[in-house]
């Protein structure tokens, strides 16, 4: 992947998410009734990140789970999603709970509404909020974050690379040129 600029390093990328888990638990006036959901792959590490945080700012133990949404895509053909592990793990029973759905980019909006249809295909919770890292625009569907790191307006044929310890062995938010894989 051709990286053509830096946007965020590790400092900035911990300071985002520590605004970002501030902003949680002022809007929920507080952390109790909360899930975090993190959306494979890099927006699972993400959520443990808030959940971490939640931990030391409230002293409150936030259920962690995460969602693989690809059996829930619309822009998948069938052999796609035959193929697809569709792992899920939800920690709780979340039909009292708040679900706030962590991913790493928030693009099109279409793996937000399947996040979202994951969630509804196990119960209704009381409410769902959706955090992310970076927000670079081009929605296709009327889907907006709740949380969001950084906003970065980008071209089309541009790209944004999350990098996370867990997957790549450091932390950064990448703009990759049109001519990265």
């Amino acid at each position: 992947m051709k990286r053509k600029a830096m946007i965020m390093d590790e400092a900035a990328l911990r300071r985002a998410m520590a605004r970002i888990t501030h902003e949680i638990i002022e809007r929920n006036q507080g952390a109790e009734g909360l899930c975090l959901l993190g959306v494979r792959r890099r927006g699972v590490p993400l959520a443990a990140m808030l959940a971490d945080n939640i931990r030391r700012f409230e002293g409150v133990e936030v259920p962690l789970g995460y969602l693989d949404v690809t059996l829930h895509r619309d822009d998948l053909s069938d052999t796609d999603k035959r193929n697809a592990a569709n792992e899920c793990h939800i920690p709780c029973d979340i039909r009292q709970k708040t679900v706030i759905l962590v991913d790493d980019v928030l693009y099109t909006g279409r793996t937000a509404r399947a996040a979202m249809e994951a969630v509804f295909a196990n119960a209704r919770p009381r409410a769902v909020q959706l955090a992310v890292l970076v927000d670079r625009g081009h929605r296709e569907l009327p889907i907006r974050p709740d949380y969001v790191g950084k906003n970065v307006p980008t071209s089309k044929s541009e790209r944004i690379a999350v990098t996370v310890p867990e997957l790549d062995g450091e932390s950064g938010v990448y703009i990759c040129g049109a001519d990265s894989e």
